[in-house]
């Protein structure tokens, strides 16, 4: 299939799980033999280590720049337009439409839009035409993970966007031809909003890359691994620091807590001094870092959909200490797949018990794994979305899409 993707940002480094599931299911698409040109809006430019991880399986890159955040459109609209946020944030770009209006006069298979907040530029252009719309999130459901740094005065504009998104939601679910969500339980909300079909197309892991990793029991070090522009991977670590290292550290006093991930706050290792703490930041090769630690935590409160680093840890044997949150989407059974915990007390005693018992750990980890190579590889995932396809209203032969 001819396919023209969609994107918001730039599919790598992927130092986002939402890069993360694009850089990969490109890949996978292209290895499948599919032709993709990737259009993309992005904060960031293109250079050549970008270009050389995206371009061979690519029949073309085209990447344009996104406005700065406090460009007169972007305030303006965002106070006044009947536009979420995110939406005038990735919207109202008069080149992006203009490039996807030159797009459309070639002839494609199928068009996919990520995310509806990234769909305004589009939406005129695209009345009558088929596409495929994917949502990682229900943006107008997440709450504090959206707007968990707007302080208390503006509530009310807290309140009006929630309502402009979800508005935004059903309009764009609307016109799409099919709907991916990437969970069962996001589908299910997604499902309700519009009468457009929902699908799913899981979110994966390269489990061979992750097979090899063996995990080091004795170090005591449990990892964390987020992306820290977005809130709710800034809340866990806060919490964990704050409210359930604390506790863990009464019983395990030797026990380490790695914190990986992309844009670690520089103030975080002065707010939290204890040598206990290792601020590792981004790391491009992850499994290194998977062998050097014991467990894997995951105390999310926030967010939706299904955790990429919950599914990669898990891919390479790490037991899993989580909240509901952090296995949202994932039906993995309590105390045989990984360990439950809401609370602080909880959560640290379930990491105790962890590094403690060896053997129980161990269970985990081979139960943890299983799953995800039953359930979670990239391929499946890239047969999933091949699915999808194959169910689109089929196009007259002489019209161009």
């Amino acid at each position: 299939m001819r396919i023209l993707w969609v994107l918001p940002y730039l599919p790598w480094p992927t130092t986002s799980g939402g890069k993360t599931r694009q850089y990969h299911l490109l890949r996978s698409l292209a290895a499948r033999g599919h032709r993709i040109t990737l259009l993309v809006q992005s904060k960031s430019s293109l250079d050549t280590p970008i270009q050389t991880a995206l371009e061979p399986f690519l029949e073309r890159l085209i990447v344009l720049p996104r406005r700065s955040l406090r460009h007169p459109v972007t305030l303006l609209s965002a106070l006044f337009g009947p536009w979420p946020l995110l939406t005038v944030v990735n919207g109202l770009s008069a080149p992006l439409q203009a490039r996807f209006s030159q797009l459309l006069e070639e002839t494609w298979d199928v068009i996919q839009i990520e995310h509806s907040y990234s769909f305004q530029p589009f939406d005129r252009l695209l009345r009558g035409q088929s596409f495929v719309l994917t949502e990682h999130n229900l943006e107008s459901s997440l709450g504090a993970a959206t707007y968990d740094r707007f302080p208390g005065w503006l509530t009310f504009f807290v309140r009006f966007d929630q309502w402009r998104a979800r508005r935004w939601e059903n309009q764009v679910f609307d016109h799409a031809s099919r709907v991916i969500a990437v969970t069962e339980d996001d589908a299910v909300a997604m499902r309700q909003l519009t009468q457009t079909p929902v699908d799913v197309v899981v979110n994966g892991v390269d489990t061979r890359e992750f097979a090899a990793v063996q995990r080091d029991a004795a170090s005591q070090r449990i990892l964390f691994v987020g992306n820290y522009e977005y809130a709710p991977n800034k809340d866990a670590v806060q919490w964990a620091l704050d409210e359930i290292l604390p506790l863990l550290w009464r019983r395990c006093p030797q026990a380490r807590f790695a914190i990986a991930g992309y844009a670690l706050p520089q103030d975080w290792a002065e707010l939290w001094p204890d040598s206990r703490i290792e601020w590792v930041g981004f790391v491009p090769q992850l499994t290194e870092l998977q062998a050097r630690s014991a467990v894997f935590f995951a105390p999310l409160r926030h967010g939706g959909g299904s955790k990429l680093k919950v599914l990669e840890a898990l891919a390479a044997g790490l037991p899993l200490v989580s909240t509901a949150q952090g296995v949202s989407g994932l039906p993995l059974v309590d105390k045989q797949e990984y360990c439950a915990g809401e609370t602080p007390e909880e959560l640290a005693a379930a990491l105790a018990q962890l590094l403690e018992d060896p053997h129980y750990a161990r269970q985990l980890a081979v139960k943890g794994r299983d799953y995800v190579r039953d359930h979670h590889d990239w391929q499946i995932a890239a047969a999933q979305l091949e699915h999808v396809y194959q169910q689109l209203p089929v196009k007259d032969s002489s019209a161009c899409v």
